[in-house]
C-alpha cells in the first residue's frame, strides 16, 4: 500500500482498519486530545505527540525527543495494534503530526501504516462520519524492532560538519532557517550545511500532496547541485522531519533517510554548537 491513503478509499474500510487521530497543537499541548474528544473519526484512538512519541525532556535533548523503542511498544500495544493491523493515522495539519507516527511505526519494523491524505479536512470535504464515542480498545499484540541505521544522535551530526557523508535538509519555515522570526526556539538560525525544504511544500493549496512526479522532480532539482545520497532529515524537534521523509517514500527516491531527532531545538541548546544564518 502507498503511504498514503485517500479518504474516498478508507471509508470502505472504517471496520478493518485501525485509525489513530493525532492531532496537536505546538503552543497547547492539550488542545488535540480536546479536539479528539469533541469528535473524531469512528473508531479513531488518540495518540498525544508529548506523552506517547517523545521521551522526558531533558532541556538539552529537543523539544520531542525520540521516544525509547520499549515506550512505543507499549503505546501501540495500547492503540490495539497487532502485527497484522493496516493502521491509518490522520491530523488537520496536512499530515505533520501523523507523519511522526507513521515513521514511528516505520522505524520499529511496521510497514501496513498509511497516512490519511488530506487530514481531517479531506475526510470533512467528502462527508465522512464523526463521531464524540470512544471506541474500546483490547490490548494490541504489536512487537517491533529499530531498524539500523535510521537514527542519527547530536554527536554524528556534528561530526558530519566536516565529514560531509550526508546532505542535511531542514523541513522548517524559510524565514525560520534563515534565522528569522523564531519565535518557538531560543535561538535563531539552522545547522552549518544545511539545505532547507520546508515541508508545507509537500502539499497543494487544498492541503493534499502533490502528485509523487511532482515531489520527485522537487527534489530531485533540489538534490541535484550535491553529490550525497544520504540524507539527514531534520526540523525543529524531529516532527515535521517525518513529513519530508514521507513525501520522499511516497515519490519513490531511492535515497538512504536517516532522521535526527533532537534537531534544531536540540542543536541550538549548546551554544558551542556552530550555528548558520
Amino acid at each position: 500500500m502507498s503511504p498514503l491513503l485517500n479518504a474516498e478509499e478508507l471509508i470502505n474500510h472504517l471496520d478493518d482498519w485501525l485509525i489513530v487521530d493525532c492531532r496537536y497543537n505546538l503552543l497547547q499541548s492539550n488542545w488535540g486530545y480536546e479536539q479528539y474528544v469533541e469528535n473524531h473519526l469512528p473508531g479513531a484512538r488518540f495518540v498525544h505527540l508529548d506523552n506517547d512519541l517523545s521521551a522526558a525532556k531533558t532541556g538539552f535533548n529537543g523539544r520531542h525527543p525520540l521516544a525509547r523503542p520499549e515506550q512505543l511498544i507499549t503505546v501501540f500495544q495500547r492503540l490495539g495494534i497487532n502485527h497484522d493491523s493496516q493502521v491509518v493515522v490522520y491530523d488537520d495539519m496536512g499530515g505533520c503530526f501523523a507523519s511522526r507516527l507513521w515513521w514511528s511505526l516505520k522505524w520499529l519494523g511496521f510497514d501496513k501504516v498509511a497516512v490519511l491524505n488530506g487530514g481531517l479536512q479531506a475526510w470533512k470535504k467528502i462527508g465522512g462520519p464523526l463521531t464524540s464515542i470512544e471506541p474500546e480498545v483490547a490490548p494490541g499484540n504489536f512487537i517491533g524492532q529499530p531498524r539500523e541505521g535510521w537514527v542519527l544522535q547530536v554527536d554524528e551530526i556534528k561530526e558530519n560538519l566536516e565529514s560531509k557523508e550526508y546532505l542535511i535538509i531542514d523541513a522548517r519555515a524559510n524565514d525560520r532557517f534563515r534565522g528569522e522570526n523564531e519565535t518557538i526556539d531560543p535561538v535563531a538560525g539552522h545547522i552549518p550545511g544545511a539545505i532547507n525544504r520546508p515541508f508545507v511544500n509537500n502539499l497543494d493549496k487544498e492541503g493534499l500532496f502533490k502528485t509523487a512526479s511532482q515531489i520527485k522532480n522537487e527534489f530531485t532539482r533540489l538534490l541535484s547541485a550535491y553529490p550525497q545520497q544520504s540524507i539527514i532529515h531534520q526540523c525543529g524537534s524531529g516532527v515535521s522531519a517525518c513529513h519530508n521523509w514521507l513525501a520522499m517514500s511516497y515519490a519513490g527516491l531511492e535515497h538512504s533517510l536517516k532522521l535526527y531527532p533532537g534537531s534544531w531545538s536540540e542543536w541550538a541548546s549548546d551554544p558551542t554548537r556552530p550555528v548558520a544564518r
